[in-house]
């Protein structure tokens, strides 16, 4: 995990969790494998549930997902935070995971994402995307999310591990507590998106 993106997500903890160490979260981590770092680290209070989610088993792994676009093993409203970073550029149907994770979100649930705008071709089995911030924002309004905050390092900041090239774009969203027949027709929306995704989906 390099540096910039850590402390992306560190930016993330101090502006939206600090003061929420004492709450039982559950958080998830999509994309969880130790490869060369992991954001376990960042979210360590005791009441914290903290679970790394990945498609195979190895180091940081709590879950394995066996398949990557329906998550039958998680709960729908389960999840208090979902956090993922340097795991959307290699997954092929970023619109499907966007969807599970909402649905996986309780309401208010927070989900942080990370992901490069640049940096050179990096296969993990594939290398799929770049992501601006109008690309985030257009994956949470399909997922009926609401943007709290998006931006691009743009810039050098002149990191020593050389993670500048990255240029990591971050999404802060939320999942709106609709009430009534909002709630209602959301799910429905949701639920339907899903379903006609995942046809022919392994």
């Amino acid at each position: 995990m390099h540096q910039s993106s850590m402390d992306k997500m560190k930016l993330f903890r101090d502006e939206y969790l600090s003061g929420e160490e004492n709450k039982q979260l559950n958080f998830f981590d999509l994309g969880s494998m130790d490869v060369n770092g992991t954001y376990r680290s960042l979210f360590n209070s005791p009441k914290w549930n903290y679970v790394g989610l990945d498609m195979e088993p190895g180091p940081g792994v709590d879950l394995v997902l066996k398949k990557p676009y329906r998550w039958d093993s998680i709960k729908s409203a389960s999840v208090d935070v979902v956090i993922s970073g340097q795991a959307f550029e290699h997954i092929e149907y970023i619109w499907i995971t966007m969807v599970e994770i909402s649905r996986v979100l309780k309401p208010n649930g927070l989900c942080c994402l990370i992901a490069p705008s640049s940096g050179v071709e990096h296969k993990y089995p594939v290398d799929c995307w770049r992501i601006y911030p109008d690309g985030f924002s257009a994956l949470a309004a399909f997922a009926q999310l609401e943007v709290l905050a998006l931006s691009t390092q743009w810039n050098d900041i002149g990191y020593a591990d050389g993670s500048d090239e990255w240029h990591d774009t971050m999404l802060v969203c939320k999942k709106p507590d609709f009430q009534g027949i909002v709630k209602l027709k959301s799910i429905m929306k949701n639920w339907l998106r899903l379903k006609a995704m995942q046809i022919g989906m392994s």
